[in-house]
């Protein structure tokens, strides 16, 4: 039987078998492990050279995740693969590594019950944070379900961050990191104005996600600022992928061929709508001019070149992770908005090449 396998039934070693085999107790290793204890360095020397024999590297990292040692933050997000908030977990995962902390990213698949279970799951754990990305749905529910969120974990010791997602209302225990979503969608659309164009296809998103109800509100606010009609029949729901910004133009040209610029509710839904109007012979932005929103990679990468609304997701990461930082070591002295526990940052119009002012207008 090899020396490994002997330390546990199980081949994995554990505390106990750490102390035993260094000949020190349970708690000596304990507060070797933890470096908050002061210790003979040749103390430290004898457990780390047996941690080092035993492969006791899966147990330590176990140990962080129970409270005892290293902080972790957990990063739910709805689908790995969005680009936007992908951004977000990385400034998240950046800031920590600079602590010295540890992070963790889960799904959710956009499924309530498996959000839950993940909340549930990193609160048994002693995380000191769960940060959840991404728009959310306006319903009652909801705010009922994050708010029993933020009270669980808050009990607990750990704390709720929502970012990319309205407050919850009330006096709940959790920190909020937004950014001007419905400013940016009025900047967007005040430069589709200011270039002439009137008739423009609209697609914010789902109807029910608060996201996309920023981002028509923003529209239809630029449209009033500028005395111009906003036509409902010009908006198309929908979620934020290349399908649906291809299908809604495909479909806006059959039923409402006369408009001359699409308002995209991402930089993916605009992609989409571009292929469209090229299948059909048109081009951008001669024909038809087309924006997006996020100032994702791939919006400096299409042709031509994407005018779109840039959205600082990794810096809101960062702020995320400050922001749990400064109430795990300050207390009192980290920093509030005016709305308390509500930080909201700037967005801002970046112009590119997808833009002309209509033909009637040129």
């Amino acid at each position: 039987m090899s020396q490994r396998k002997a330390t546990s039934d199980a081949g994995r070693a554990t505390i106990r078998d750490v102390a035993e085999r260094a000949g020190v107790s349970v708690a000596s290793v304990s507060r070797v492990l933890s470096g908050n204890y002061p210790v003979s360095e040749e103390l430290r020397r004898r457990v780390m050279k047996v941690v080092r024999d035993l492969d006791y590297v899966t147990n330590a990292h176990a140990r962080s995740l129970a409270g005892g040692g290293t902080p972790t933050v957990a990063i739910l997000i709805n689908n790995i693969t969005g680009a936007a908030f992908a951004h977000v977990a990385k400034g998240v995962e950046g800031a920590a590594t600079l602590r010295g902390w540890l992070s963790l990213v889960g799904t959710t698949g956009d499924d309530p019950e498996r959000e839950l279970a993940l909340v549930n799951l990193m609160r048994q754990q002693g995380v000191a944070a769960v940060i959840l990305l991404g728009g959310a749905y306006d319903y009652d529910e909801y705010q009922l379900r994050m708010a029993r969120f933020a009270r669980s974990l808050d009990a607990a010791g750990s704390h709720l961050v929502l970012v990319g997602r309205p407050p919850l209302e009330g006096d709940v225990p959790a920190t909020t990191v937004d950014y001007d979503n419905e400013g940016g969608a009025y900047a967007m659309a005040s430069h589709l104005l200011s270039a002439g164009h009137r008739r423009v296809l609209v697609l914010p998103g789902h109807a029910e996600l608060t996201t996309a109800q920023g981002r028509l509100k923003g529209a239809q606010r630029a449209f009033d600022a500028y005395g111009a009609p906003f036509d409902p029949g010009m908006v198309r729901h929908g979620p934020y992928d290349y399908e649906h910004g291809y299908e809604a133009v495909e479909a806006a040209l059959h039923d409402t061929p006369d408009f001359t610029a699409v308002l995209a509710g991402t930089d993916v839904v605009a992609a989409g709508a571009a292929q469209a109007l090229r299948a059909a012979g048109l081009r951008v932005p001669e024909d038809v001019s087309i924006v997006g929103y996020d100032d994702i990679p791939l919006a400096s990468q299409l042709t031509p070149q994407l005018t779109t609304v840039h959205v600082p997701y990794e810096e809101m990461g960062r702020v995320a992770l400050r922001a749990v930082a400064d109430r795990r070591e300050g207390g009192g002295g980290r920093r509030k908005s005016p709305d308390g526990d509500h930080l909201v940052l700037g967005t801002h119009v970046v112009v590119r090449n997808s833009v002309r002012p209509p033909a009637a207008h040129a």
